[in-house]
């Protein structure tokens, strides 16, 4: 019988080679950690060539400090480093790399030749290691700097060297370490060469705009908008693209910390939250976004290459960012331009050139002086409180509420009164088209002021009984009136559950709903939240529901197809957090409420519609991210007609 294996130390070239393992996953890992080493360095040039993907040549220079002679040996040793020297040190890490790892972890894998040279020396020294067997230093003649190359990297781990990728696939990855480098340092000259062929030469900028038109073009870069923001030490900065540039994953979203890429699911759920309802679901915003705060307010030990890290108070990042964000999206014009370009042509898609300074502050002391007017004429009312009194569902329906709290006055009750009268002639007309009522709630306002501001010389039109065509500061807009309208819903709506003064109406009879046992635990376990929505749900026996309560606002909508489609959101929901949840269920029952396609109105609906359009804070999206206007500017007009020139 074999006696049990005793613990043993292991030799430096396992331990390297295990570092490597952690650290060196493929050649790009190499090229980043090359990288930060410059960038410590404070080269202000630095140059990469590659040969078949980084298999074949790895080679860095740079014009930096260089590496002093007595140093040279301890540089390829492991854990050997100059940017901390105590355990306190890593709490207040002020440059790119810091372990030790990286060169000793390389030269064992692969081989491994440095050139350096200090200021302050004559001539250089070059220094080889063969798969981890060190040679002696050599004088050698070379620039102020250093220069690394990195041969048939994983050359004695071949199993290692198997599992890399294509050339194509594996080059991907270094170009991407190359662009997080270049993001983050724009002042750096850097060159990137694959196979001699040049791919990047980025002269150095101030301008970081600058450096992004050369990497994604001028498309992506006019479409950028510029956020900024500093609570007490930390300052946000950078671009977030405008809605209509998305991709379908996250990987044109940038984070830099202190000059460092990072990753941080707090902060990407920030940027995904800022932009909830501007995208359509499953569209991810396009970010490139700077932190800068003092290294102490954060631990970068907590990963082998330092791709994440870890706040002191992440809660207050989050909040900083989402608030800059949102209050950036507020304060701008983000409706849909609509071109008519032939086939082949740039993509419809585009959106309008940011609005110039005096459109800008226009636009702003319009909304100023409503607010003061409105906080003049209107006085608070006391929260709305849930209805008793027992009513079928079969009742003749009810416009929704204003979308505030405050008080509705005496012409805003005469105005509400011709709305619904409208609403009920419409419903009557249009019954073959949609069987559900106009609900478009009357906004609280001065209704002979603001109201006369925002629809002055306005002529729409319905057609297709879908779109509003109508005129607005000289270019042809076109409403999708659902997608409108639910937006109208949705903020409404919102407000009132944030409150907690949903309107409620009580069935005379309560509706009992069969449903599997699944879908009864999933709304029995979520019934309080869905009573702050006027649904009120309660538990009959079996896997039967009884409803005996319903939002006020929802008056025609299938009740049973409704508790079922909430079974439906709750089932595809994984772990969501309370607030996605209110949101989602929010969205699905503005959905329901709003205007439908296909459905007729009067000029009075109509007026109202639009009227609304300008009380809220993002009138250009719907809840799901579709636009809910195109606009047809009166240049393009003249271009199709063929007046320009």
């Amino acid at each position: 019988m074999e006696s049990i294996s005793r613990i043993h130390q292991l030799d430096t070239s396992v331990i390297n080679k295990i570092a490597a393992g952690e650290v060196i996953e493929r050649p790009a890992s190499a090229v980043k950690e090359l990288l930060d080493n410059s960038v410590d360095a404070l080269a202000t040039r630095i140059e990469v060539d590659i040969m078949n993907g980084g298999a074949d040549l790895i080679r860095v220079v740079d014009n930096g400090e260089g590496i002093h002679p007595d140093d040279l040996l301890l540089a390829v040793s492991s854990h050997a480093t100059s940017k901390i020297t105590s355990a306190d040190d890593l709490f207040s890490v002020q440059t790119m790399g810091f372990r030790g790892e990286a060169l000793a972890s390389i030269s064992e894998v692969s081989q491994f030749r440095i050139r350096t040279r200090t200021a302050d020396q004559s001539q250089g020294l070059e220094f080889e290691v063969n798969t981890g067997a060190a040679g002696k230093p050599q004088p050698c003649g070379c620039p102020l700097g250093t220069s690394i190359e990195i041969r048939q990297l994983f050359a004695n781990t071949p199993v290692r060297r198997k599992f890399l990728k294509t050339t194509k696939t594996e080059f991907g990855h270094i170009s991407e370490q190359f662009t997080r480098a270049a993001l983050a340092h724009p002042r750096l000259y850097m060159v990137l060469r694959h196979n001699s062929k040049v791919i990047f030469d980025l002269p150095p900028s101030d301008n970081l705009i600058d450096r992004l038109r050369l990497f994604y073009g001028k498309k992506l870069a006019d479409h950028l908008i510029w956020v900024e923001s500093e609570v007490d030490d930390i300052r946000i900065w950078g671009y977030v693209s405008h809605p209509s540039q998305n991709k379908s994953t996250r990987k044109g979203q940038y984070l830099f910390l202190n000059g460092r890429w990072i990753q941080d699911r707090t902060l990407q759920h920030a940027l995904t939250e800022a932009y909830r309802g501007l995208l359509m679901v499953g569209r991810q915003p396009i970010s490139f976004l700077y932190l800068d705060m003092p290294a102490s307010m954060v631990d970068v030990n907590v990963h082998p290459t330092k791709s994440e890290v870890r706040f002191r108070d992440g809660q207050n990042l989050y909040r900083q960012l989402l608030s800059t964000l949102r209050s950036q999206f507020l304060s701008m014009d983000l409706q849909t331009q609509m071109s008519l370009t032939k086939k082949g042509d740039i993509d419809p898609g585009s959106i309008a050139s940011p609005e110039i300074p005096q459109q800008k502050q226009t636009q702003m002391d319009l909304t100023s002086w409503a607010k003061e007017q409105l906080g003049q004429a209107i006085e608070e009312r006391p929260s709305i409180q849930v209805s008793s009194t027992p009513r079928s569902i079969s009742s003749r329906p009810e416009p929704a509420r204003p979308l505030s709290s405050q008080s509705t006055t005496d012409r805003e009750s005469t105005t509400l009164a011709k709305f619904q009268e409208a609403a009920e002639r419409s419903l009557s007309q249009s019954e073959e088209v949609s069987t559900e009522p106009v609900l478009i709630p009357e906004s609280d306002r001065q209704e002979d002021q603001f109201a006369e501001v925002a629809t002055a010389d306005l002529r729409p039109i319905q057609v297709l009984n879908c779109y509003i065509v109508v005129e607005i500061k000289g270019a042809l807009t076109i409403i999708d009136q659902h997608a409108l309208h639910e937006r109208i819903m949705y903020e409404y709506f919102r407000k009132r559950v944030l409150a907690q003064s949903v309107e409620s109406q009580k069935l005379l009879v309560p509706l009992t709903i069969e449903m599997s046992p699944k879908e009864t635990a999933l709304i029995l376990d979520h019934a309080e939240m869905l009573n702050s929505f006027g649904l009120g749900i309660e538990e009959f026996g079996g896997n039967t529901l009884l409803v005996n309560s319903y939002p006020v606002m929802l008056q025609r909508v299938n009740l049973e197809q409704l508790v079922r489609d909430i079974a439906d959101n709750l089932d595809q929901s994984k772990q969501p957090s309370r607030r996605d949840l209110l949101d989602d269920l929010i969205t699905m029952m503005s959905c329901k409420a709003a205007i439908k396609a296909g459905q007729r109105l009067t000029q009075e609906e109509i007026f109202s519609l639009l009227e609304q359009r300008h009380l809220i804070d993002d009138a250009h999206h719907c809840p799901h991210g579709r636009p809910s206007a195109l606009v047809l500017s009166h240049a393009e007009l003249d271009r199709q007609f063929g007046r320009m020139g």
